[in-house]
């Protein structure tokens, strides 16, 4: 079994669900040094695309701005590229919280986060493209890993424990702020 991955069921080859257990690990981010997870909040762990790429950069941009409201319900944000820390650096190198530069994709196979030639050609891919043009520092063209990427979320509690799951299924198919918040509210009202 791969560092960091507990027991888990899967519903595809690497897949995680819910109640699955996340061994502690520890990454290098890009800003922000050495970071263990789990740590002593909720983890919201966002598995992005590559590091030019305008929508994930529009995704992770919302979430900068909710840092304080994050904060507060007790959520840690951690986000993975699959591009190098280099190419990163001019967009994601001022966010407030830490990014992880993954461009051989282990993080990816270790939580069963996968690729798709279609990621780019769902309908809400490409209104999240148009949107972030001009809204966002971006490029398509800048980051290692290719098109194909699809994006996946965890919310990970101090114990470990992974509280929900969701794997995309199209380039701008992952959890917005407001679904985050209402996971932690839901989980802190249990």
């Amino acid at each position: 079994m791969p560092d960091g991955v507990g027991t888990f069921a899967c519903m595809r080859p690497n897949r995680l669900l819910p109640g699955s257990v996340v061994n502690p690990f520890t990454v290098e981010t890009l800003s922000h040094g050495p970071l263990r997870v789990p740590g002593d909040a909720y983890t919201h762990l966002q598995f992005r695309r590559f590091a030019g790429c305008p929508v994930c950069n529009l995704h992770v941009r919302s979430f900068a701005r909710a840092q304080p409201q994050l904060q507060q319900l007790g959520v840690r944000t951690v986000a993975f590229f699959h591009s190098s820390a280099q190419s990163m650096l001019p967009f994601q190198g001022d966010l407030p919280f830490a990014v992880v530069p993954d461009p051989q994709r282990a993080w990816y196979a270790r939580f069963g986060v996968e690729t798709s030639p279609l990621a780019m050609l769902h309908p809400a891919a490409w209104v999240a493209g148009v949107r972030a043009l001009g809204a966002v520092k971006a490029s398509p063209f800048a980051g290692e890993g290719g098109m194909n990427g699809l994006p996946a979320d965890f919310l990970v509690a101090p114990s470990g424990e992974l509280l929900a799951v969701k794997y995309g299924a199209h380039a701008d198919d992952g959890w917005s702020v407001d679904d985050v918040c209402a996971l932690v509210r839901r989980r802190q009202a249990a």
